[in-house]
């Protein structure tokens, strides 16, 4: 018998990992449910999903992943883990994860959940941008594991380890206080970068003209979904403000040195800042 797989939200992450999935389980039924025709249109016509189908007509899962947004996943959650049997795998992969896991904190199914974030994206969306090899070599979180079955957590993990994932575990309020660092305010800053210089610049011409690559690589992410990255805003407010506020204070601390002309400070300043490369060296982080 085929495997039942749902794939809710068939873009970029849930498509690249119906991908993956298609290549591991080559006999499984894959279903896409999207609020988006157009989306299931173009899944189906990729061949990254089988065939279309919605929440209340999950049937025999073996896997049902959630890729949408962080509202949409608490909204809808509770309801999917109703559809499961013993061993269905649960996955969300939001980019926030406490809420999420308090909203289902009480539901009799919640061992089958698994909340999980794999560091891997890109500035694109919609099931065009889905491609093998996204989540090759990237960390995946696991927030929470003791609340969920430990069987479902060995399966899940063999095939993100069949993907090339590495595994890290972590609990969801920390998971969302440091992720508002290291994804969530860069995201942020670039938004930020790109409208301070379209303000500055009535020209467009001229931002793309005197653009080099460094400008490119920074303003990347300003690209992404504004719905999506709002909701995620909204959701870790609280941890996003405080990296915001932090984030304020240093942009403050080398405006004033630049203003008082203490250029060796700041070139200390930005020495101490270039550790940063040892840091990350060898890290494929991506959000």
């Amino acid at each position: 018998m085929s495997k039942n797989i749902y794939i809710i939200g068939v873009g970029l992450i849930g498509g690249s990992f119906a991908i993956e999935l298609k290549k591991l389980f080559p006999d499984s039924n894959l279903i896409g449910i999207d609020n988006s025709k157009q989306n299931l249109i173009s899944a189906k016509r990729l061949k990254i999903i089988d065939t279309s189908g919605t929440v209340n007509n999950i049937i025999n899962p073996f896997i049902i992943l959630l890729a949408i947004p962080v509202k949409s996943i608490i909204e809808i959650l509770p309801n999917v883990l109703n559809k499961v049997n013993p061993n269905t795998i649960v996955l969300d992969f939001g980019s926030t994860k406490n809420s999420i896991c308090k909203s289902v904190i009480k539901h009799k199914n919640r061992s089958n959940f698994i909340a999980a974030h794999p560091i891997a994206g890109t500035e694109f969306s919609g099931p065009s941008a889905a491609h093998h090899g996204l989540f090759k070599n990237k960390n995946i979180i696991i927030c929470d594991r003791e609340k969920t079955n430990d069987e479902v957590i060995d399966k899940a993990i063999k095939i993100f380890s069949k993907m090339k994932m590495k595994v890290t575990y972590m609990n969801s309020i920390s998971h969302d206080k440091h992720i508002a660092y290291v994804s969530h305010l860069s995201h942020l800053s670039s938004f930020m970068l790109g409208k301070t210089v379209m303000d500055e610049e009535e020209n467009e011409k001229n931002i793309f003209d005197m653009a080099g690559s460094g400008f490119e690589s920074t303003v990347r992410l300003a690209k992404s979904s504004p719905k999506m990255w709002t909701d995620i805003f909204d959701d870790n407010k609280v941890n996003v403000l405080k990296s915001l506020s932090d984030y304020i204070y240093n942009l403050e601390l080398i405006k004033n040195l630049i203003e008082k002309s203490e250029f060796k400070e700041l070139e200390l300043q930005l020495k101490k800042t270039n550790y940063i490369k040892k840091i990350l060296k060898g890290i494929n982080y991506e959000e």
